[in-house]
């Protein structure tokens, strides 16, 4: 989704599984981003694979998931080809002249997971942690808390939210995925609503709030103004 006018920040989002790219766009108009702020937003898609957790059903993916649990369950090499490809998605916009830190990662679910692992654990090769302006994750927790690295100065900005009815990630996973990190010291700011696995219209009001913030006192942000 282009902005309005001249491209000055980007939003990467990722969608949950067994969604696609389409899943966000409805929310972009109510997250109330000032139009001269140029976002730009992106939303990849997962390939299709067949997914174990759903008995083997092909459907858009970011990993493969034989059962929720931290630290296991998932295919870490699909993980990895994930964080991989974000990265690249990164490293676009810096071509296009939208430096990192004027880059949000976002993500549902499956998604959620994905940018938490790239901008805060480094990769299986020991590259350091994409360093964006933000991260916001919803309804998701860390699948790989024992790769967490140390945070940059100052930490990146990490937006984090649950539902407390949760019937497919409890709500438990994203309290110790939010400690680990915290203890880390990554800066999380916790957000916790009474639903299911889902987003409600708190949740996004919230969201925008932290968008603006963080784009906004973000250092190759400080020519942004409403």
């Amino acid at each position: 989704m282009p902005p309005a006018g001249p491209h000055r920040a980007t939003i990467i989002w990722l969608h949950g599984l067994g969604a696609d790219g389409h899943d966000f766009e409805p929310i972009v108009p109510a997250l109330r981003l000032p139009g001269p702020w140029g976002v730009r937003f992106l939303f990849p898609e997962a390939p299709f694979r067949p997914v174990t957790i759903n008995g083997g059903m092909e459907m858009r993916a970011w990993f493969d998931i034989e059962s929720v649990q931290r630290d296991a369950g998932i295919n870490r090499e699909h993980l990895e080809e994930s964080v991989a490809g974000v990265r690249a998605l990164v490293e676009l916009e810096t071509e296009r002249g939208i430096p990192a830190d004027r880059v949000v990662l976002a993500g549902f679910s499956q998604g959620g997971a994905v940018v938490l692992q790239a901008a805060t654990c480094a990769g299986l090769k020991g590259e350091p942690p994409i360093r964006p302006a933000g991260v916001v994750a919803l309804s998701t927790y860390l699948p790989v808390t024992e790769s967490v690295a140390s945070p940059p100065d100052p930490p990146t900005p990490i937006f984090q939210a649950h539902g407390s009815f949760d019937p497919l990630i409890p709500v438990h996973f994203a309290g110790v995925s939010g400690r680990a990190l915290t203890k880390a010291g990554w800066t999380v700011e916790y957000h916790e609503y009474p639903m299911a696995h889902q987003v409600a219209e708190a949740e996004i009001r919230d969201i925008g709030t932290f968008l603006r913030r963080v784009l906004e006192s973000s250092p190759a942000g400080s020519g942004l103004s409403t």
